[in-house]
């Protein structure tokens, strides 16, 4: 492998390549320095001129020293030889784990000996010479074996495609899982469930648009959630205050205004965070009931301090984020 990588590359040229990039940040660095720095102290105003001018100038002429020296290495390191170009294989070269799984090595190197190996069986024939048993043996297996397998990839293509198999593969209706077209007893029964899970939290429940089911709960008297449901699947949440109007001007809920307090929105999308970490298809009451005592937690959003700082407050806002698995309470910054 690494001949292949060597071929065509000046190696000497490209370690003084990666000199003069050191040496060009550097002297990029020394202009911003000065111009940072800005006159120093002199006794005239004058003086102080012209000692900034003259070393600004001296920075500038080493950065277009130090350009033009990467300029001129750049023609010398050359390009990587690609006179071995192995397709879609290739790219194992980019495994960053190459020592412990040197696999395009070993397919480099069995490549280029199979190259050789009719050079070499007719550089044996014009001299006379009669091939060893065991070369001539490897050679015909060697053949063998590419051939089956070109065989083999020719009559099963990699794409995926609807007609792999023939007239048994035509695309078949997507089945929906059974869970989206659940029952709205079913729904109204676990939401219920729920309900007597937590006595501080109210729910209630409303079917505004047919089977759709949208909650509102009450935690407490911190804050106020609505929650759009498809059947027992969240599609998104609100998080208001307790003393905020959850209703719009015809007496329906309101499912898009955001909070008017910036606390609010804050949890609002911690919520949308949860509602993606709580996936669970195959079950999902229990993701329900995982989401109901997550946002169980806030029923002492202003009381509990943050556990990495200690402090109530951060910036004016309390702790918003609550842990996924412990629940406990963090600001926006100390959590990460």
């Amino acid at each position: 492998m690494a001949d292949a990588m060597n071929v065509g590359v000046n190696l000497e040229a490209f370690s003084q390549a990666i000199s003069a990039i050191q040496a060009l940040r550097s002297s990029v660095t020394r202009v911003f320095d000065s111009l940072k720095d800005g006159m120093k102290n002199k006794e005239t105003l004058e003086g102080r001129e012209k000692v900034f001018i003259t070393e600004f100038q001296d920075n500038l002429q080493s950065v277009n020293r130090d350009l033009n020296e990467l300029e001129r290495l750049s023609t010398l390191v050359g390009r990587p030889s690609e006179s071995h170009p192995l397709h879609n294989s290739g790219l194992l070269s980019l495994d960053p784990v190459q020592d412990k799984t040197p696999l395009y090595s070993q397919l480099l190197q069995a490549y280029k000996w199979s190259n050789k190996l009719p050079s070499l069986s007719r550089r044996f024939i014009r001299r006379g010479a009669e091939l060893p048993t065991g070369f001539c043996r490897f050679h015909i297996k060697l053949q063998y074996h590419a051939g089956l397998a070109s065989s083999l990839l020719n009559q099963q293509s990699l794409k995926r495609s609807a007609n792999q198999m023939g007239a048994s593969a035509k695309r078949r209706p997507k089945v929906q899982p059974s869970t989206l077209v659940l029952p709205p007893q079913y729904v109204d029964d676990v939401i219920s469930r729920i309900g007597r899970m937590f006595p501080d939290m109210s729910i209630e429940l409303f079917r505004p648009n047919g089977t759709s089911a949208v909650l509102l709960v009450t935690l407490g008297k911190v804050l106020k959630t609505i929650v759009v449901m498809r059947s027992l699947f969240i599609d998104r949440t609100i998080v208001r205050g307790f003393n905020e109007n959850v209703y719009s001007e015809d007496g329906k809920l309101d499912i898009w205004s955001k909070s008017n307090y910036q606390v609010f929105q804050k949890v609002t999308d911690h919520a949308t965070t949860a509602l993606l970490h709580y996936q669970l298809p195959q079950m999902p009451d229990v993701v329900v009931r995982s989401f109901m005592t997550w946002l169980r937690s806030y029923i002492k959003l202003f009381q509990t301090p943050c556990q990495r700082c200690g402090k109530f407050l951060q910036e004016g806002l309390p702790p918003t984020w609550r842990d996924f698995r412990t629940l406990e309470a963090f600001h926006d910054t100390c959590r990460q």
